[in-house]
């Protein structure tokens, strides 16, 4: 009896467990592992929260997360076997955005960075 109640309370709980999840955890985590797996497009949008302006735009096939260091890491697909990374440093001033921009770009090796020029110090260029 023992065994019989235990084997069926267990079916509960599993039964619990899985139908917990909603329809947009699941969702999500479908589009971060699609992600991971460098089948979505990104553009990410590093911002100055204290000038507010913007430091630096990414967008491709971009796998993203964070480390210890307080950086993010975005790992970004070039070519079929092919990958840069990128360490953003974060710190209490600056944030970031992320978009996912599936479908506006056909080339599956599109990359772009950009770095606004107008938060970077001025440098005099002697030949």
């Amino acid at each position: 009896m023992k065994k019989i109640f235990s084997a069926v309370f267990s079916v509960l709980i599993a039964t619990m467990l899985l139908c917990g999840c909603s329809e947009a955890d699941k969702a999500n985590y479908n589009i971060a592992k699609q992600a991971d797996y460098f089948e979505s497009e990104r553009k990410i949008t590093v911002y100055n929260a204290r000038t507010d302006t913007i430091v630096m735009e990414a967008e491709g096939y971009m796998s993203i997360s964070n480390n210890d260091n307080d950086e993010l890491v975005c790992t970004v697909k070039i070519g079929p076997d092919q990958y840069k990374v990128n360490y953003i440093y974060l710190n209490e001033y600056t944030m970031y955005v992320v978009e996912d921009i599936t479908g506006t770009h056909t080339d599956p090796y599109h990359y772009k960075l950009y770095f606004h020029a107008d938060i970077l110090p001025s440098v005099e260029v002697k030949p």
